[in-house]
């Protein structure tokens, strides 16, 4: 399923890292100061966290194949982030169970990554999210468990910003 583009639905935002500006930050996933990381960007569209996504040849497992473990690292990103923007708070992985369905190619262009809440448990928040390949077809699926903070602490330990700060003003 390709999402809506921003032209075409006006409650499409996209998400500005404020992480980025914090001294020291390399995150594997997400900063886009890490020449060897991954880069993500990502967009809310309605109830969902979208990142669309292109690989780079050394992260292939096979030839031409994105390595299991990127697409794992993948997900649980974009699952982290629908976290922030979301539920409006961080946390921590707590569990994955994701499901490698169909071949994703390293060299056919863009992937799309989607997340959307699943359930709530207390302090337990599951996401499910997909990796979507080129051809429209869902490459790997599943569900990201995330322990969360309170605001308060995921401020103090994990650096969570305003939440204001994740959209241009």
């Amino acid at each position: 399923m390709k999402p809506v583009t921003e032209k075409e639905n006006k409650l499409v935002k996209k998400i500005i890292n404020p992480y980025a500006k914090t001294e020291g930050y390399n995150c594997f996933g997400c900063s886009p100061d890490n020449e060897n990381g991954l880069q993500m960007q990502f967009v809310e569209d309605g109830d969902f966290l979208i990142c669309e996504w292109e690989p780079r040849g050394f992260l292939q497992g096979y030839h031409n194949v994105l390595h299991g473990g990127i697409q794992a690292t993948l997900l649980d990103e974009i699952a982290s982030w629908f976290v922030q923007i979301k539920i409006k708070t961080a946390g921590v992985t707590s569990n994955m169970n994701l499901r490698l369905r169909k071949t994703v190619p390293s060299n056919q262009g863009k992937l799309i990554l989607r997340a959307w809440l699943k359930e709530t448990r207390r302090n337990l928040v599951d996401v499910n999210v997909e990796l979507i390949n080129p051809d429209g077809k869902v490459g790997a699926d599943g569900v990201v468990t995330y322990f969360t903070f309170s605001p308060e602490v995921a401020k103090e330990k994990l650096r969570f910003p305003d939440y204001r700060e994740f959209f241009e003003k």
